[in-house]
């Protein structure tokens, strides 16, 4: 299957890219790589959780955050290239996680992005290279934004 298809049997359909909140594209292909900017958890033309990990936001909630900002950072990286097929390999995230000064489950909050990547693209080409940081603050009071880098074929 697809990375495409086997988000739609995870249940996740693409979205069209979210829109820029600034001066910047979703994404910059330089050769064969590809530099994803950073989303977050939009659906329906509005950020759908806001709050900080460790105060307001539990890290179930965080995680399903996370695999809805992938879902929406995937679908600027199919803007870009054209076909989610064309990924040879997921190389690296950087996940910002809104956190109380106290958190420290990080690296579980960046679980629901990096499991939803390895189950779209598969144990080949989904493993990836990742740093899960927390932040005092985020755009929008937003919980978790996450960018990523891509080779593509």
């Amino acid at each position: 299957m697809t990375p495409e298809q086997q988000l739609t049997a995870l249940g996740h359909e693409l979205p069209a890219p979210n829109p820029a909140v600034g001066e910047y594209v979703g994404a910059v292909t330089v050769g064969n790589i590809v530099f994803v900017s950073g989303h977050g958890p939009y659906e329906h033309g509005r950020f759908v959780c806001k709050g900080k990990l460790g105060r307001d936001v539990d890290v179930p909630t965080g995680q399903a955050a996370a695999a809805l900002t992938i879902v929406n950072l995937l679908a600027s990286l199919k803007a870009e290239i054209g076909e989610l097929d064309r990924v040879r390999r997921v190389v690296k995230l950087l996940v910002l996680v809104n956190s109380d000064p106290e958190f420290g489950e990080q690296p579980a909050v960046a679980n629901g992005a990096s499991d939803l990547l390895v189950a779209a693209f598969g144990p080949e080409r989904g493993p990836h290279a990742r740093s899960a940081i927390g932040v005092g603050a985020l755009p929008f009071g937003i919980p978790v934004e996450i960018e990523a880098v891509f080779e593509i074929e």
